[in-house]
């Protein structure tokens, strides 16, 4: 865990497809694709990972997660929505995602949302996120080995690295686990909410 500093940095947590990003003109499959690995091809864990293929964006558009395309080619708000969907497939079901997301769809076909706004709002709380993640990081770090020396093992070393593993996979599962629970609430409440 010496190396922590180094492994956050590696994760390239400020990458995020900004408003700037995003070009003026309606983009064939290929390009967005080719506009997501470029941002986040830093953030893959090894090198046969993909960011994002054909297969996915049709299996989302089949799964009605963003709104219809047209002529082929993704809007802006498109891109926007496959961002979020992006965000969100590390921790929840593609029926969570769609669950979520249908609100925002809706009004972005009736024109009664300013997507660029709630996307600016979005990206602004992540790299508040980020900068929370990083100090937390430190903080569990310090914690775990405050523990482990506690267990006077002499292989600490592989001790400590599991343990904050699961205290990391843990907290994963909380916040998953909330994240699910507001999903449902958004079921619960359906149409009237939006």
């Amino acid at each position: 865990m010496e190396n922590l500093q180094k492994m956050i940095e590696s994760l390239n947590l400020e990458n995020q497809i900004t408003i700037e990003d995003i070009p003026q003109i309606d983009l064939y499959m290929d390009q967005v694709i080719q506009l997501f690995e470029n941002k986040f091809s830093g953030s893959k864990r090894n090198d046969q990972d993909k960011v994002l293929t054909k297969t996915m964006i049709n299996n989302y558009a089949k799964g009605k997660l963003f709104l219809p395309i047209k002529n082929k080619k993704y809007s802006k708000e498109h891109l926007i929505l496959i961002s979020l969907i992006y965000q969100f497939k590390g921790a929840l079901s593609i029926n969570d995602i769609k669950e979520t997301l249908s609100g925002i769809n809706e009004r972005v076909m009736n024109s009664d949302i300013d997507i660029d706004q709630f996307y600016e709002t979005f990206l602004h709380l992540a790299n508040k996120n980020n900068d929370a993640f990083k100090e937390d990081i430190e903080l569990k770090s310090k914690e775990v080995k405050e523990e482990v020396m506690e267990l006077e093992d002499s292989h600490s070393a592989e001790l400590e690295n599991i343990l904050m593993i699961a205290s990391l996979a843990h907290m994963s599962n909380l916040y998953r686990r909330v994240a699910e629970k507001l999903v449902d609430e958004i079921s619960d409440n359906g149409v009237d909410n939006k």
